[in-house]
């Protein structure tokens, strides 16, 4: 539910057509909605007049709109790793031919904003613009880890807990204990937790003075990889934060010291 009023519950409707990953038709909007019949209608024709959503009168169905697409391209261009990392994930890519994936936490969430395939590609859940849970993902992992408290303790209320395959962490005490393990050795694993037979290796995206920005992985089936080969490439994911790190903080996200300092 939205705290925010006219302009929460307009968003509300928006998330909902964009859930459905294609045009929708209004009574299927209807059977999912909170919203009365009237309600729904109106937000819609307002989201369709400001060219937020589009709506083709022969198929009866609506679907995002060019101005959202303008806007998200925007926010991708203005605060979005992706352009920035590039040229590093092109140059990892080749070096390790698995799957690269760069990922930010968006709401306690992992939000994929860019991935290299690999020389052989294996179907698999994530696709940049693709939003995953951050609690059994390797990105997500190596994320939470390096969240200062308050924070983390907000995203891991967060958290569904949700079991994908056996080897999901269920609940916030055994996270916390792998995030322990991941600050140890400075980046994550994803043993078959979000998905059978897909592993990763994560590694953070940090400033130098520690503020995380978000992590990259490199991911492959266990049919022709293990967690050992994998783990083989952690000083190349080491050096690519690294380089990421130093060219967002140069041109995008110059960190500031916020720490008090005594008079």
């Amino acid at each position: 539910m939205s705290g925010d009023g006219t302009v929460g519950k307009a968003l509300d409707v928006l998330d909902q057509v964009a859930g459905f990953a294609r045009p929708v038709r209004f009574g299927e909007l209807l059977d999912q909605s909170r919203y009365p019949k009237a309600t729904l209608y109106r937000f819609l024709q307002v989201l369709t007049n400001q060219g937020m959503l589009s709506y083709d009168p022969d198929r009866q169905t609506y679907a995002l709109g060019l101005r959202l697409v303008r806007l998200a391209h925007g926010a991708w261009t203005q605060s979005s790793l992706a352009p920035i990392a590039r040229p590093f994930l092109d140059r990892l890519s080749t070096q390790v031919g698995e799957t690269v994936h760069l990922a930010q936490l968006d709401h306690a969430q992992v939000l994929y904003v860019d991935k290299r395939n690999a020389t052989q590609p294996v179907a698999m859940y994530s696709q940049a613009g693709k939003v995953g849970p951050a609690y059994c993902t390797g990105v997500g992992k190596a994320m939470l880890a390096f969240l200062p408290e308050p924070d983390l303790g907000t995203a891991l209320a967060q958290q569904s807990f949700h079991r994908f395959t056996d080897q999901t962490l269920d609940s916030e005490a055994a996270l916390r204990a792998e995030l322990d393990a991941i600050r140890g050795r400075g980046y994550a694993f994803d043993r078959e937790e979000h998905e059978p037979g897909i592993i990763c290796i994560a590694m953070p995206i940090l400033t130098e003075r520690g503020r995380m920005l978000g992590a990259l992985s490199v991911t492959g089936p266990t049919s022709r990889t293990d967690l050992d080969r994998l783990e083989t490439w952690a000083p190349a994911l080491a050096d690519t934060a690294e380089q990421i790190a130093r060219e967002v903080q140069a041109w995008r996200f110059p960190d500031q010291d916020v720490r008090q300092t005594g008079s």
